[in-house]
């Protein structure tokens, strides 16, 4: 039996939609954050020394990080499904690209977006015009122009496309399946057509619901 260790606002969700998607059977384990600051419980640490969620335990093995969770569960149990084939080329070099280019490139920039948005609200009165002036900065400097940049890079990949690569969903869509809708909840797709319209896929596919269902809504770090 598979175990989903499984931290709230976390980015589990998609590990259980390509569960789902494969009819694997599996357990929830729910760990909740520290109200007051946000990080996960010490017990999680007993299953991974770092206390990160997703990780998952099957037998003796705990495998963590999702892209390396999602190569194992689909070269263990995929039998060739929600990837491409070597064979075609094109396909297989973007679908490895994607795969990383989520955690590699995209969600370091939406954390750095995240925690500068929190550093007002959790500055002290005294800073917290301080604070809020070098969140304005860096916003309108650095993080804004690049998170932008990368979603007209997405966009016009994803405007000549479906999805990602390989058949739907491959791993690339379910790896990319939580910063976009990360995005969504943070920012308007209005300029974004094609993103909008992968994250409503996401959301309409059938083992997607079942996630919900199952684990309830997801829901985002500073909501």
């Amino acid at each position: 039996m598979i175990h989903v260790h499984h931290l709230e606002k976390s980015r589990s969700h998609r590990i259980l939609w390509l569960l789902e998607t494969l009819g694997l059977d599996y357990e929830i384990i729910v760990y909740q954050r520290d109200a007051s600051t946000q990080q996960a419980p010490a017990t999680l640490r007993e299953v991974h020394p770092l206390g990160k969620s997703p990780v998952i335990t099957d037998g003796e093995l705990t495998v963590a990080e999702s892209g390396a969770i999602i190569d194992y569960l689909l070269q263990r149990y995929g039998n060739g499904r929600c990837q491409p084939n070597s064979d075609n080329a094109n396909d297989w070099v973007d679908y490895r690209y994607w795969l990383h280019y989520a955690e590699g490139s995209l969600m370091p920039l939406l954390v750095m977006h995240l925690v500068f948005g929190q550093l007002p609200k959790r500055a002290p009165w005294l800073v917290k015009p301080i604070a809020n002036g070098i969140t304005q900065t860096v916003n309108r400097t650095f993080l804004h122009p690049q998170i932008n940049q990368h979603l007209r890079f997405i966009d016009d990949y994803l405007a000549t496309r479906e999805h990602f690569a390989g058949p739907w969903p491959s791993g690339a869509d379910v790896q990319m399946s939580f910063p976009l809708q990360a995005v969504a909840a943070t920012h308007s797709l209005s300029t974004y057509p094609a993103i909008a319209r992968f994250v409503e896929r996401v959301e309409a596919d059938t083992a997607w619901q079942r996630v919900v269902e199952r684990a309830g809504p997801l829901t985002m770090p500073g909501a």
